[in-house]
């Protein structure tokens, strides 16, 4: 087994994190705007289906995801197990309810009377999204988008069973400190890993904080 760099498993976590935020972001606001305003049979399920991951062991998510994406499996032609793309889509799949749901609070705070002005000037929905509910939601987005990447951080069930544990390829920090657990001298490295993980995932929530912050100011100025 090869010794973790501790520099490039902070690398790859940061890679993930960020793939994660960015590839998530149209799926999430998109989920978001359809549970907080859509009114259609199915709501309900579909809301209970995007949480799944949250309560789910993350070993059996990404059990699951190994049985679709492996040699046997329907798209096993994509090649993604044990691979960067692994890790990525295995964070990806668990924090994406965190992602979703923060963004579905983010677009019910916003009164929908803006919206209704909207219409009446004119506007279709699209517009509407685009020019009133997407702008005043904004604060509370990007304040999902952080918490998921911190939770991306963090992962570690789901991407050792479909990514593995390879050096410089797929171990990501959670990977590494389990790696250098087993060895007699990886004091030093996890130490280092442990506080790089704190440091970033604490202003990963800084400025959550702040976003959340920002919105609700924003929502009470627009309403005042």
């Amino acid at each position: 087994m090869n010794t973790p760099d501790p520099i490039s498993a902070i690398r790859l976590s940061l890679q993930v994190g960020l793939w994660c935020t960015v590839l998530g972001a149209p799926l999430a606001i998109g989920l978001g705007f359809v549970l907080a305003r859509g009114r259609f049979a199915g709501r309900t399920l579909l809301g209970a289906i995007l949480t799944a991951p949250l309560v789910l062991p993350p070993v059996v998510t990404g059990l699951l995801l190994l049985r679709a994406l492996g040699r046997a499996g329907p798209f096993a032609e994509l090649g993604i197990p044990f691979s960067l793309a692994g890790a990525v889509l295995a964070a990806f799949i668990v924090g994406l309810p965190l992602y979703v749901m923060a963004v579905r609070n983010a677009m019910e705070r916003v009164d929908r009377r803006y919206e209704e002005v909207s219409f009446t000037l004119g506007d279709d929905r699209w517009r509407t999204f685009l020019r009133v509910t997407l702008p005043l939601a904004g604060p509370g987005i990007a304040a999902g988008a952080l918490l998921a990447f911190a939770r991306a951080l963090g992962e570690f069930g789901a991407t050792a069973i479909l990514a593995g544990n390879i050096e410089g390829e797929t171990r990501t920090i959670a990977l590494a400190v389990y790696t250098l657990l087993e060895s007699p001298d990886g004091e030093p490295g996890i130490s280092l890993l442990a506080w790089a993980s704190i440091g970033i995932s604490a202003a990963a929530i800084a400025g959550h904080e702040i976003f959340n912050r920002w919105q609700r100011r924003r929502l009470e100025l627009s309403d005042g």
